[in-house]
Protein backbone atom coordinates (compact mmCIF):
# COMPACT_ATOMS: atom_id res chain seq x y z
CA UNK A 1 0.00 0.00 0.00
CA UNK A 2 0.93 4.08 -0.43
CA UNK A 3 3.15 4.97 2.22
CA UNK A 4 0.54 7.55 3.29
CA UNK A 5 -1.81 4.85 3.79
CA UNK A 6 0.43 2.51 5.73
CA UNK A 7 0.98 5.24 8.21
CA UNK A 8 -2.43 5.82 8.92
CA UNK A 9 -3.03 1.96 9.28
CA UNK A 10 0.06 2.06 11.33
CA UNK A 11 -1.73 4.89 14.20
CA UNK A 12 -5.16 3.73 13.24
CA UNK A 13 -3.85 0.19 15.00
CA UNK A 14 -1.87 1.95 17.74
CA UNK A 15 -4.99 4.18 18.43
CA UNK A 16 -7.27 0.55 18.91
CA UNK A 17 -4.51 -1.22 20.84
CA UNK A 18 -4.51 1.86 23.40
CA UNK A 19 -8.48 1.28 24.05
CA UNK A 20 -7.87 -1.91 24.53
CA UNK A 21 -5.11 -1.81 26.92
CA UNK A 22 -7.24 1.33 28.64
CA UNK A 23 -9.65 -1.47 28.70
CA UNK A 24 -7.71 -4.21 30.52
CA UNK A 25 -5.78 -2.02 32.60
CA UNK A 26 -2.21 -3.35 30.61
CA UNK A 27 0.89 -1.08 31.05
CA UNK A 28 2.84 -0.53 27.64
CA UNK A 29 6.10 -2.90 27.57
CA UNK A 30 8.82 -2.25 30.45
CA UNK A 31 12.78 -3.54 30.46
CA UNK A 32 14.18 -4.03 34.00
CA UNK A 33 17.90 -3.96 33.77
CA UNK A 34 18.78 -4.35 37.28
CA UNK A 35 17.52 -7.37 39.49
CA UNK A 36 18.36 -10.10 41.91
CA UNK A 37 17.90 -14.08 42.33
CA UNK A 38 18.54 -15.52 45.96
CA UNK A 39 19.19 -18.91 47.18
CA UNK A 40 16.92 -20.04 49.97
CA UNK A 41 19.51 -18.96 52.68
CA UNK A 42 18.64 -15.46 52.03
CA UNK A 43 15.00 -16.01 53.51
CA UNK A 44 16.53 -18.09 56.30
CA UNK A 45 15.80 -14.72 58.40
CA UNK A 46 13.37 -11.94 57.16
CA UNK A 47 14.55 -8.60 56.55
CA UNK A 48 11.93 -6.00 56.61
CA UNK A 49 11.44 -3.94 53.63
CA UNK A 50 13.28 -0.81 54.30
CA UNK A 51 10.86 1.31 53.13
CA UNK A 52 7.68 0.31 54.22
CA UNK A 53 8.56 -1.86 57.55
CA UNK A 54 6.64 -4.73 56.05
CA UNK A 55 8.14 -8.53 55.82
CA UNK A 56 7.66 -10.24 52.53
CA UNK A 57 6.62 -13.50 53.63
CA UNK A 58 9.05 -15.27 50.78
CA UNK A 59 11.09 -18.08 52.82
CA UNK A 60 12.71 -19.95 49.85
CA UNK A 61 13.98 -19.23 46.39
CA UNK A 62 11.30 -20.74 44.73
CA UNK A 63 8.82 -18.51 46.29
CA UNK A 64 11.00 -15.74 45.63
CA UNK A 65 11.01 -16.74 41.96
CA UNK A 66 7.37 -16.80 41.62
CA UNK A 67 6.70 -13.89 43.14
CA UNK A 68 9.09 -11.84 41.64
CA UNK A 69 7.89 -13.22 38.10
CA UNK A 70 4.01 -12.43 39.11
CA UNK A 71 5.31 -8.93 39.56
CA UNK A 72 6.76 -8.31 35.86
CA UNK A 73 4.06 -9.91 34.70
CA UNK A 74 1.36 -7.74 36.50
CA UNK A 75 3.73 -4.60 35.34
CA UNK A 76 4.29 -6.18 31.70
CA UNK A 77 8.12 -6.10 32.37
CA UNK A 78 8.98 -7.82 28.98
CA UNK A 79 12.71 -8.60 30.11
CA UNK A 80 14.60 -8.41 32.96
CA UNK A 81 18.20 -8.27 33.61
CA UNK A 82 18.74 -10.89 36.95
CA UNK A 83 22.19 -11.21 38.84
CA UNK A 84 22.98 -14.48 41.15
CA UNK A 85 23.00 -11.67 44.32
CA UNK A 86 25.83 -14.23 46.76
CA UNK A 87 24.52 -17.29 45.18
CA UNK A 88 25.18 -20.53 42.86
CA UNK A 89 24.69 -19.96 38.86
CA UNK A 90 22.69 -23.08 39.59
CA UNK A 91 19.68 -20.44 40.68
CA UNK A 92 20.09 -18.24 37.54
CA UNK A 93 19.86 -21.60 35.69
CA UNK A 94 16.53 -22.17 37.31
CA UNK A 95 15.42 -18.65 36.82
CA UNK A 96 15.59 -18.78 32.99
CA UNK A 97 14.35 -21.84 32.95
CA UNK A 98 10.79 -20.86 34.19
CA UNK A 99 10.48 -18.08 31.86
CA UNK A 100 13.47 -18.15 29.52
CA UNK A 101 11.61 -15.42 27.14
CA UNK A 102 12.03 -12.66 29.98
CA UNK A 103 14.69 -13.67 32.09
CA UNK A 104 18.17 -12.76 31.28
CA UNK A 105 20.68 -14.24 33.29
CA UNK A 106 23.87 -11.77 34.48
CA UNK A 107 26.95 -13.26 36.86
CA UNK A 108 27.21 -11.42 40.43
CA UNK A 109 30.66 -10.72 41.38
CA UNK A 110 32.17 -8.38 44.17
CA UNK A 111 35.01 -10.15 45.31
CA UNK A 112 34.27 -11.37 49.00
CA UNK A 113 34.29 -14.26 50.84
CA UNK A 114 30.96 -14.82 49.87
CA UNK A 115 31.34 -13.36 46.60
CA UNK A 116 34.83 -14.28 44.75
CA UNK A 117 35.31 -12.93 41.36
CA UNK A 118 34.86 -15.82 38.94
CA UNK A 119 37.26 -18.05 36.95
CA UNK A 120 37.23 -15.86 33.59
CA UNK A 121 37.96 -19.17 31.83
CA UNK A 122 34.68 -20.46 33.01
CA UNK A 123 32.54 -17.45 32.31
CA UNK A 124 33.93 -17.52 28.99
CA UNK A 125 32.67 -20.95 28.57
CA UNK A 126 28.81 -20.40 30.02
CA UNK A 127 28.65 -16.90 27.84
CA UNK A 128 30.14 -18.96 25.15
CA UNK A 129 26.94 -21.67 25.90
CA UNK A 130 24.95 -19.16 24.96
CA UNK A 131 22.58 -18.61 28.50
CA UNK A 132 24.37 -15.64 29.84
CA UNK A 133 23.42 -12.38 28.61
CA UNK A 134 25.46 -9.34 30.00
CA UNK A 135 27.50 -8.78 32.73
CA UNK A 136 26.94 -7.48 36.43
CA UNK A 137 26.07 -6.62 39.08
CA UNK A 138 29.89 -5.87 39.38
CA UNK A 139 29.71 -4.96 43.23
CA UNK A 140 33.65 -4.46 43.25
CA UNK A 141 32.78 -1.44 45.98
CA UNK A 142 31.29 -4.18 48.58
CA UNK A 143 34.95 -5.72 47.86
CA UNK A 144 36.62 -2.92 48.99
CA UNK A 145 38.10 -2.84 44.77
CA UNK A 146 37.85 0.38 42.72
CA UNK A 147 36.78 -0.34 39.38
CA UNK A 148 39.96 0.59 37.88
CA UNK A 149 41.61 -2.21 39.81
CA UNK A 150 43.85 -4.66 38.24
CA UNK A 151 41.82 -7.27 39.66
CA UNK A 152 38.75 -6.62 37.31
CA UNK A 153 41.08 -5.74 34.45
CA UNK A 154 40.30 -9.57 32.53
CA UNK A 155 36.31 -9.19 33.18
CA UNK A 156 35.68 -5.91 31.79
CA UNK A 157 38.66 -7.06 28.69
CA UNK A 158 35.86 -10.37 28.45
CA UNK A 159 33.24 -8.12 28.48
CA UNK A 160 34.67 -6.01 25.29
CA UNK A 161 35.60 -8.62 23.42
CA UNK A 162 32.08 -10.60 23.72
CA UNK A 163 30.31 -7.42 23.55
CA UNK A 164 28.29 -8.21 26.95
CA UNK A 165 26.59 -4.96 28.35
CA UNK A 166 27.81 -4.64 31.98
CA UNK A 167 26.61 -3.30 34.89
CA UNK A 168 28.81 -1.91 37.86
CA UNK A 169 27.69 -0.83 41.36
CA UNK A 170 27.95 2.72 42.41
CA UNK A 171 26.89 4.98 44.94
CA UNK A 172 24.80 3.62 47.80
CA UNK A 173 24.38 0.85 49.93
CA UNK A 174 22.86 0.07 52.97
CA UNK A 175 23.93 1.92 56.22
CA UNK A 176 26.29 0.61 58.00
CA UNK A 177 27.51 -2.05 55.60
CA UNK A 178 31.12 -1.78 56.59
CA UNK A 179 30.12 -2.86 59.96
CA UNK A 180 27.98 -5.64 58.85
CA UNK A 181 28.23 -7.89 56.02
CA UNK A 182 31.37 -5.41 54.14
CA UNK A 183 34.07 -4.94 55.94
CA UNK A 184 36.03 -3.79 52.70
CA UNK A 185 33.06 -1.27 51.42
CA UNK A 186 34.11 2.03 51.38
CA UNK A 187 31.63 4.89 50.15
CA UNK A 188 34.67 6.17 47.93
CA UNK A 189 34.95 3.62 45.90
CA UNK A 190 31.55 3.80 44.49
CA UNK A 191 32.09 7.53 42.78
CA UNK A 192 31.89 7.14 39.47
CA UNK A 193 34.33 8.98 38.18
CA UNK A 194 36.93 5.87 39.19
CA UNK A 195 35.08 4.23 36.23
CA UNK A 196 37.47 6.17 33.42
CA UNK A 197 40.54 4.06 32.88
CA UNK A 198 38.17 1.77 32.40
CA UNK A 199 36.57 3.36 29.69
CA UNK A 200 39.68 4.77 28.68
CA UNK A 201 41.44 1.41 28.23
CA UNK A 202 38.19 -0.16 26.62
CA UNK A 203 36.42 2.24 24.28
CA UNK A 204 34.02 -0.41 22.60
CA UNK A 205 32.60 -1.39 26.48
CA UNK A 206 29.14 -1.06 26.85
CA UNK A 207 28.67 -0.07 30.36
CA UNK A 208 25.71 1.20 32.32
CA UNK A 209 26.16 2.85 36.19
CA UNK A 210 23.89 1.05 38.37
CA UNK A 211 22.06 3.72 40.55
CA UNK A 212 22.35 6.09 38.82
CA UNK A 213 25.87 7.33 40.66
CA UNK A 214 23.76 8.59 43.49
CA UNK A 215 24.75 10.93 45.43
CA UNK A 216 27.59 11.71 43.15
CA UNK A 217 25.81 14.13 40.50
CA UNK A 218 28.27 15.73 39.03
CA UNK A 219 30.86 13.39 38.97
CA UNK A 220 27.99 10.86 37.14
CA UNK A 221 27.50 14.08 35.00
CA UNK A 222 30.99 14.55 34.02
CA UNK A 223 31.44 10.65 33.39
CA UNK A 224 28.56 10.57 31.24
CA UNK A 225 29.08 13.74 29.21
CA UNK A 226 32.88 12.61 28.16
CA UNK A 227 32.24 8.87 27.51
CA UNK A 228 28.67 9.00 25.39
CA UNK A 229 28.40 4.76 25.12
CA UNK A 230 28.05 5.25 29.11
CA UNK A 231 24.42 5.06 30.27
CA UNK A 232 22.74 4.75 33.92
CA UNK A 233 20.09 2.57 35.40
CA UNK A 234 17.72 4.42 38.23
CA UNK A 235 17.64 1.36 40.47
CA UNK A 236 17.32 1.60 43.62
CA UNK A 237 17.38 5.24 44.11
CA UNK A 238 13.86 4.98 42.08
CA UNK A 239 12.33 3.71 45.11
CA UNK A 240 14.47 3.59 48.52
CA UNK A 241 15.98 7.33 49.38
CA UNK A 242 13.35 10.11 49.73
CA UNK A 243 11.30 10.55 46.40
CA UNK A 244 11.99 14.21 46.32
CA UNK A 245 15.80 13.74 47.06
CA UNK A 246 14.94 10.76 43.69
CA UNK A 247 13.32 13.52 41.43
CA UNK A 248 15.53 16.09 42.17
CA UNK A 249 18.58 13.83 41.40
CA UNK A 250 16.02 12.79 37.78
CA UNK A 251 15.78 16.12 36.88
CA UNK A 252 19.05 17.33 36.91
CA UNK A 253 20.00 14.08 35.00
CA UNK A 254 17.81 15.24 32.05
CA UNK A 255 18.39 18.89 32.68
CA UNK A 256 22.16 17.95 31.62
CA UNK A 257 21.24 16.33 28.61
CA UNK A 258 20.92 12.46 29.44
CA UNK A 259 17.27 11.60 29.29
CA UNK A 260 17.85 9.23 25.91
CA UNK A 261 20.88 7.50 28.38
CA UNK A 262 18.72 6.71 31.28
CA UNK A 263 17.04 3.28 32.19
CA UNK A 264 14.89 1.37 34.44
CA UNK A 265 15.81 -0.77 37.22
CA UNK A 266 14.14 -2.04 40.13
CA UNK A 267 16.95 -3.78 41.91
CA UNK A 268 14.14 -5.48 43.74
CA UNK A 269 16.55 -7.63 46.09
CA UNK A 270 14.57 -9.37 48.58
CA UNK A 271 10.93 -7.50 48.41
CA UNK A 272 9.47 -7.99 44.82
CA UNK A 273 7.09 -5.61 45.85
CA UNK A 274 9.91 -2.92 45.14
CA UNK A 275 9.14 -3.46 41.44
CA UNK A 276 6.14 -1.96 41.69
CA UNK A 277 7.19 0.85 44.18
CA UNK A 278 10.19 1.59 41.66
CA UNK A 279 7.93 2.02 38.43
CA UNK A 280 6.02 4.68 40.66
CA UNK A 281 9.06 6.20 41.54
CA UNK A 282 8.99 6.87 37.87
CA UNK A 283 5.46 7.81 37.28
CA UNK A 284 5.19 10.14 39.78
CA UNK A 285 7.71 12.82 38.48
CA UNK A 286 5.46 15.27 37.11
CA UNK A 287 8.12 16.98 35.16
CA UNK A 288 8.66 13.91 33.07
CA UNK A 289 6.82 14.19 29.66
CA UNK A 290 5.13 10.56 28.55
CA UNK A 291 8.09 10.64 25.41
CA UNK A 292 11.22 10.79 28.53
CA UNK A 293 9.13 7.85 30.35
CA UNK A 294 8.97 5.71 27.32
CA UNK A 295 12.50 6.31 26.54
CA UNK A 296 13.30 5.36 30.59
CA UNK A 297 10.80 1.86 30.68
CA UNK A 298 11.98 0.85 27.36
CA UNK A 299 13.23 2.50 24.30
CA UNK A 300 16.80 3.59 26.13
CA UNK A 301 17.25 -0.06 26.92
CA UNK A 302 16.50 -1.41 23.96
CA UNK A 303 18.89 0.37 22.28
CA UNK A 304 21.78 -0.16 24.47
CA UNK A 305 21.44 -3.73 24.79
CA UNK A 306 20.81 -3.97 21.29
CA UNK A 307 17.12 -5.44 21.05
CA UNK A 308 17.06 -4.90 17.25
CA UNK A 309 14.31 -2.39 15.81
CA UNK A 310 11.92 -2.49 19.17
CA UNK A 311 10.83 0.38 20.10
CA UNK A 312 7.67 1.97 21.36
CA UNK A 313 6.31 5.23 20.90
CA UNK A 314 3.98 7.35 22.10
CA UNK A 315 0.61 7.77 20.71
CA UNK A 316 -2.07 9.61 22.27
CA UNK A 317 -5.18 8.01 22.63
CA UNK A 318 -8.46 10.57 21.56
CA UNK A 319 -10.62 8.00 23.53
CA UNK A 320 -8.66 7.39 26.36
CA UNK A 321 -6.14 9.88 26.83
CA UNK A 322 -4.18 7.18 27.05
CA UNK A 323 -0.88 6.51 25.25
CA UNK A 324 -0.67 3.05 22.64
CA UNK A 325 2.51 1.05 21.80
CA UNK A 326 3.69 0.72 18.13
CA UNK A 327 6.34 0.39 16.06
CA UNK A 328 7.31 -2.29 17.87
CA UNK A 329 22.00 -8.11 55.07
CA UNK A 330 20.77 -6.98 51.79
CA UNK A 331 22.83 -5.57 49.10
CA UNK A 332 21.67 -2.64 46.95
Amino acid sequence: MPPPLRCIVLVLAALAAAAVAADSGEREPIIDVHLHAYGSDAFAQPVANPVTGQMSGIGSEAEHRQATLAAMRRYNIVRGYVSNDNCPLEVLRRWRAADSQRIVATPYFEGTPGSPLPDVAMLRSEYQAGWLGAMGEIGAQYGGLSPADPKLEAYFALAEELDLPVGIHTGLAAAGTPYRCCPEFRVTLGNPRLLEEVLVRHPKLRLYIMHGGWPYLEDTKAIMNMYPQVYADLAVIDWIIPRDEFHDYLRALLRAGFGRRLMFGSDQMLWPEAIGMAIEGIDSAPFLTAEQKRDIFYNNAARFLRLGDERYDVVPSPASGRSASCCASYRQ
